[in-house]
């Protein structure tokens, strides 16, 4: 999900600077008014940041990584994980890349707008937790991913061919059937450990309440 250096003009990675700042902006209020969520924010940069270093490869005009989004989604919440995404591409490119600082915004937005309208259309809904659920939050995170960065590619300069993002998109086909397999296992742990208090401290109260862990096949 990465846009290579030098492939969008400066003009457009201004507009993506006050896209995002306007974003997050918006919802830093809220993320301040619970101390509990900056915890779980620096948790999930912690995750999305070693998740991201763990696997990557080329995959034509972008990067393919594994996110881990669904899981930090459900571990820690909305705002941890829109927050976190953004501190873990900070921390990435302080650390490992520093050439992808200049795309920050850019990167930050490709993972955050489609996990708002996940999290607006059908996350922040949920009851329970099985693998139906987890397919379809997968599918709707990750075509989002995909066609935001189809946009970043149609604007750069020079455009990007329909044919070198299909190769791209087509490689998150992978995260889509691979990643629940994960999230259920990380739910496994949640539920076995939940019972701690700083386990509970950790974790979003809602969905990954002991209760609403399901095993249930209702979606």
């Amino acid at each position: 999900m990465h846009i290579e250096p030098g492939m969008i003009a400066p003009a457009k990675l201004a507009f993506a600077a006050v896209t995002a700042s306007a974003v997050y902006l918006g919802y830093l209020p809220q993320l301040f008014r619970r101390p509990a969520l900056l915890l779980r924010t620096a948790l999930a940069a912690i995750f999305f940041s070693m998740f991201m270093q763990a696997f990557h490869m080329q995959v034509g005009p972008s990067e393919l990584h594994f996110i881990g989004a669904i899981p930090i989604y459900l571990s820690f919440g909305f705002l941890p994980t829109l927050f976190g995404f953004a501190l873990g591409l900070l921390l990435q490119g302080a650390l490992f890349e520093p050439q992808d600082l200049v795309h920050l915004a850019v990167n930050s937005l490709s993972l955050a707008v489609p996990l708002m309208a996940m999290h607006y259309s059908f996350g922040r809904k949920l009851q329970s937790v099985n693998v139906t659920t987890l397919l379809k939050l997968d599918a709707m995170y990750y075509s989002g991913v995909t066609l935001m960065v189809g946009f970043w590619l149609a604007v750069s300069n020079p455009a990007t061919s329909f044919l070198a993002w299909a190769q791209f998109a087509s490689s998150y086909l992978s995260l889509v059937l691979l990643e629940p397999v994960f999230s259920l296992g990380i739910l496994w742990l949640i539920r076995r450990f939940s019972h701690r208090k700083l386990v509970a401290l950790c974790l979003y109260e809602g969905t990954l309440s002991a209760s609403s862990i399901a095993s249930s096949s209702d979606v």
